[in-house]
């Protein structure tokens, strides 16, 4: 598929040249880490979402037309064979790739239909994951806090998620503002840590993710979180075993439990949840039905409380509940 990813590229710049690109293709909302000089750069989507899109999409578009035109011109070829080729990625022959792509330069309009309507139908998707998520917060809290790390209001009225990567340094800036803002709030704001790591680019943000949750279990995990964004630089196994050796941790405890099955589950939760809200990078907030993401200034994160208070004041039906002075 090498050659279609460069043939694409291609025609994107060509075609769509008032696009905000990133390497040749336009980029999603959420493409690589929030707060990145990339972040928000576009309106469609990340080569990932292309190349699956096209998979689905326009290279079934593409053996319908071919389908079609050999049948005009009366050529012997067994159509259900070229469509079970492009129903797996992996079996596409050269043949097959070269006549799409000819398709491709000669109907473009096909590329931008296909990454329109895959645009469409996972906005849908993450505003019902949205809406769902809301509705829980409100009505069932504990469903979507799940074995979550907690902090903060007991009450469980505001929830703020936060989905995070120990790796990522805009998580580590994102920390920071996090703490005054949690400072103000901590009567009024629940906010909760959900495992988000970018494998792709951060090989150490499972590891770290692992040994944070690992504290958590010995009632440690907001101070170990604390140290690790505070060291990002040293992540590595040495660094673990010092932190949980400095919070006087168990240690065979604590190295069973970031081996164990369980915390493997417990982030896999999180990623499915962050994959449902059509999160792409972090930090990722989710507060109630607010969102915003990034190494937003504290001004921001306010605003959206406020927003959010708004909402609540209505809904619960008495303002006083969240008139709190700081």
């Amino acid at each position: 598929m090498i050659n279609m990813q460069c043939e694409l590229r291609n025609f994107q710049i060509k075609k769509y040249p008032n696009y905000l690109l990133w390497d040749g293709l336009p980029a999603r909302p959420y493409l690589g880490t929030a707060g990145s000089p990339f972040h928000k750069i576009g309106e469609f989507f990340s080569w990932k979402s292309l190349s699956r899109c096209l998979r689905r999409s326009v290279l079934l578009a593409g053996v319908l037309f071919i389908c079609v035109t050999l049948v005009i011109w009366s050529t012997p070829v067994q159509a259900d064979t070229i469509v079970n080729q492009a129903d797996n990625s992996n079996l596409i022959n050269p043949k097959l790739e070269t006549e799409v792509l000819q398709i491709i330069r000669n109907h473009p309009e096909v590329v931008k239909e296909a990454l329109e309507a895959e645009y469409l139908q996972k906005k849908q998707q993450q505003q019902q994951a949205q809406h769902y998520i809301k509705q829980q917060i409100r009505e069932n809290p504990s469903s979507v806090i799940g074995e979550s790390p907690v902090t903060g209001a007991t009450q469980q009225k505001i929830v703020l998620i936060e989905f995070s990567d120990f790796q990522c340094p805009y998580c580590a800036n994102a920390h920071q503002t996090l703490k005054q803002f949690m400072a103000r709030h901590q009567d009024e704001v629940t906010l909760v840590y959900k495992h988000y790591p970018l494998t792709s680019i951060h090989p150490e943000a499972i590891p770290a993710a692992k040994a944070a949750w690992a504290a958590n279990k010995q009632g440690k995990f907001w101070q170990y979180q604390d140290a690790l964004f505070a060291q990002q630089d040293k992540l590595g196994e040495k660094l673990y075993v010092a932190l949980a050796k400095k919070l006087k941790l168990d240690l065979s405890e604590f190295n069973q439990q970031r081996n164990s099955q369980e915390v493997s589950a417990v982030i896999e939760k999180d990623q499915q949840i962050a994959e449902k809200l059509g999160i792409e990078g972090t930090p990722f907030f989710f507060i109630n039905g607010e969102t915003f993401a990034g190494a937003v200034p504290l001004s921001e994160m306010e605003s959206v409380l406020s927003r959010v208070k708004v909402d609540y004041k209505t809904a619960l039906g008495n303002p006083k509940d969240f008139d709190h002075s700081h």
